[in-house]
């Protein structure tokens, strides 16, 4: 036929690159890396393909749509926990910090570390969870969900109580990685503080206080600091 679906013509684009066969696997591995080096606004069809050596329509064998491949970067960065997770050893809990809550100290952590090593691509935590509803997200993410769940309700919390710790636990963990990635050094090369900081640039009558905190601001809580977070959380919900 002379017109064409998009889809038909992905369906013949070759995707076999330089170093063979395409998976879903590779292409999202691939878009993870191109928005590691450059940002979100760098990933494209047409940029992906570059980079693995195909069309950019044989990559929509395994994204349907540019929404669908940012959706494949969330679920990529919940692999990766995953994958974490499953090197290391269970909590075995103590009575200071039992099982289920040692659980969640080591997601939390765990999330922690997987987005300190994608930066730039921890946005899609929130903007593709606000678009995307439950019941459609990948399913490493829904994985992560029900883990979460099992060690609230074998706590003994009801579902009411659990679904509240859940939400306070999420809200929790990707706030306080958005607060800890966001950029305080006005320059880097600079070595004097208050330069590096920029605090030149904060009217000192206005935001005296700013001034003031910006180099505590710029060193970040750590993990030290989330743990503390969390501890604080939970003893909010704690089974008495």
């Amino acid at each position: 036929m002379a017109n064409e679906s998009g889809a038909g013509k992905a369906r013949r684009a070759s995707d076999r690159g330089p170093y063979g066969r395409l998976s879903r696997e590779r292409v999202l591995a691939s878009a993870l890396a191109l928005v590691d080096r450059e940002g979100l606004s760098a990933l494209s069809m047409r940029r992906l393909g570059t980079e693995l050596g195909v069309e950019a329509m044989a990559l929509y064998r395994y994204a349907a749509s540019k929404d669908a491949l940012l959706d494949g970067l969330v679920e990529a960065l919940f692999l990766e926990l995953e994958e974490r997770l499953a090197a290391e050893p269970e909590p075995a809990g103590t009575a200071q910090s039992p099982a289920w809550r040692s659980g969640l100290h080591r997601v939390a952590r765990t999330m922690y570390d997987v987005c300190l090593a994608h930066p730039r691509a921890v946005p899609l935590l929130a903007t593709r969870m606000l678009a995307v509803p439950l019941a459609r997200r990948p399913a490493a993410v829904l994985r992560n969900h029900e883990r979460v769940l099992v060690l609230l309700r074998g706590a003994g919390f009801d579902a009411a109580t659990a679904s509240a710790v859940f939400r306070a636990f999420t809200a929790w963990l990707l706030g306080y990685v958005a607060v800890e990635l966001q950029p305080m050094v006005d320059n880097p090369e600079e070595p004097d503080p208050a330069f590096r900081l920029g605090l030149h640039r904060l009217p000192a009558q206005e935001l005296p206080t700013l001034r003031e905190t910006a180099a505590s601001l710029a060193e970040g809580g750590g993990p030290e600091g989330l743990a503390a977070g969390l501890d604080a959380l939970l003893d909010r919900f704690a089974p008495r």
